[in-house]
């Protein structure tokens, strides 16, 4: 049964491979770049991202850039990190988005306020994203805020979370997916998939336990547009798994073709997770090039997105 109108949930439900992308709004007060970017993924992916100041940087709050691109006639996926809001904040922002027609939304805690422009930037972490996962879940099934009051209007939000398979522990990667299974995630988007064979590992841990049947898995794609891009994501990214053999590949042609053999072994990452039991859609997170996506999208035979 449906639980919402969300598009993205219209199309994982039908069986068909879902994709979305990312938008990542500026550092500025700049409407016009979120539309630039959003405009380029028209028509080849089934919902937008809209990051929430990631890696802890100041950016357009995630609701502004989203109403932008909603206001464009696109599905904007609305991100809310647990570091900068604590629950009044964070359920009267779902509220706010679901009024401007926002029905996606991925609950995350966010990386640490060290990571990024304001060092010394309290984090708040009033719940984590697990809490957060039932929270909106509450919202929308039981109409009640998370203090038990009753909603007048109920956000009817398709609700996502992020996972890392490659994180360690590893073995303890499954029992917190179940984790966020068991708290009432509809969908997953992984993070970057460069170690197939331990992604794989990590899916059969997933099917083996039933929680594909549970909740819908999108699997992280990030095209390498060089070799130092590919060493930056190895040694500075933490809970990144780069195989070296995926470096040397992309060391070994010359520089102007490195985009290309990125792309290339992108495109033959999304076909082998294709075959991949559980795998029920690709989120490609194309870093500042959104404009390569559709390209991707054509490439990876994922063109025409399905219409609902």
């Amino acid at each position: 049964m449906m639980k919402t109108d969300s598009t993205l949930e219209k199309i994982l439900a039908s069986g068909q491979l879902a994709v979305t992308s990312e938008c990542g709004p500026p550092r500025g007060a700049l409407p016009e770049k979120v539309k630039e970017k959003a405009e380029m993924l028209r028509g080849c992916v089934d919902a937008v991202n809209v990051t929430d100041n990631q890696t802890a940087m100041v950016r357009m709050s995630s609701l502004a850039a989203c109403i932008l691109i909603k206001q464009m006639g696109l599905n904007p996926l609305l991100q809310m990190v647990t570091r900068d809001r604590n629950r009044l904040a964070m359920q009267s922002e779902v509220l706010g988005a679901y009024s401007h027609g926002i029905d996606n939304m991925l609950c995350l805690s966010g990386d640490h306020p060290h990571f990024g422009d304001h060092p010394g930037a309290a984090a708040v972490h009033d719940i984590d994203s697990v809490q957060a996962v039932e929270m909106v879940k509450k919202m929308r099934d039981e109409g009640l805020f998370q203090g038990g009051q009753k909603i007048d209007g109920p956000p009817k939000m398709f609700i996502g979370a992020a996972a890392n398979p490659f994180a360690d522990p590893f073995e303890l990667r499954v029992a917190r997916l179940a984790k966020k299974v068991k708290a009432g995630v509809d969908f997953i988007q992984t993070q970057c998939i460069y170690n197939v064979d331990k992604f794989e590992k990590w899916m059969q841990g997933i099917v083996d336990r039933g929680l594909h049947e549970k909740v819908y898995i999108l699997a992280g794609i990030t095209p390498m547009k060089s070799v130092g891009m590919a060493k930056y994501m190895k040694n500075k990214v933490p809970g990144m798994d780069v195989p070296d053999e995926l470096i040397k590949r992309i060391g070994g042609v010359p520089k102007e073709n490195q985009a290309e053999e990125g792309i290339k072994m992108c495109l033959e990452t999304i076909e082998r997770l294709k075959t991949v039991k559980g795998v029920a859609g690709f989120h490609i997170m194309a870093i500042e090039w959104e404009h390569r996506v559709r390209e991707i999208v054509e490439r990876a035979g994922l063109l025409p997105r399905p219409t609902f």
